[in-house]
C-alpha cells in the first residue's frame, strides 16, 4: 500500500499571500490568475468597485522576498464554496512586467505536457 509521498507538495496560499501595499495587512491569497486580471480568496468579503493597492510577495531561492506591486479594480466579490471564504475578481491597472512573469512561470508549472512516443 502506498504510504509515502515521492513528491513534495506545495502549499500555494502560504506562499501566494496577498497584501495591501498601503497598510501592509494581508487580504487574501491568489486563487488564480491571467493576465489581465486575478481572482483573491479572502476571509472577508470585498467592496466591489474601488482600485485596490495590492502587493504579491513571492519566496525567492536566495530567501529574500520578491514584491510585486499592482493596482486593481474588483469587478465581483461572492461567497466560495468554502464557509468563510471570499471569492473576488480584480481587474489589473497596467501591471508590471514581474506580474506577466509571475502568470508565465504558475501557468508553466502547473501545466503538463505530452511525452512524444519514440519509435
Amino acid at each position: 500500500m502506498f504510504t509515502e509521498r515521492h513528491i513534495e507538495r506545495h502549499q500555494l496560499p502560504y506562499f501566494l499571500k496577498v497584501f495591501n501595499r498601503l497598510t501592509d495587512q494581508p487580504i487574501g491569497y491568489l486563487g488564480n490568475v491571467s493576465e489581465d486580471g486575478l481572482m483573491l480568496i479572502s476571509q472577508l468579503p470585498l467592496l466591489v468597485g474601488p482600485d485596490f493597492e495590492l502587493q504579491i510577495r513571492l519566496p525567492g531561492i536566495d530567501g529574500a522576498q520578491h514584491l510585486i506591486n499592482l493596482t486593481a479594480s474588483c469587478l465581483w466579490c461572492h461567497e466560495d464554496q468554502t464557509p468563510g471564504h471570499y471569492d473576488s475578481g480584480f481587474m489589473l491597472l497596467n501591471p508590471p512586467r514581474e506580474y506577466d512573469h509571475l502568470v508565465l512561470a504558475l501557468r508553466n508549472y502547473f501545466s503538463f505536457y505530452p511525452l512524444s512516443a519514440s519509435a
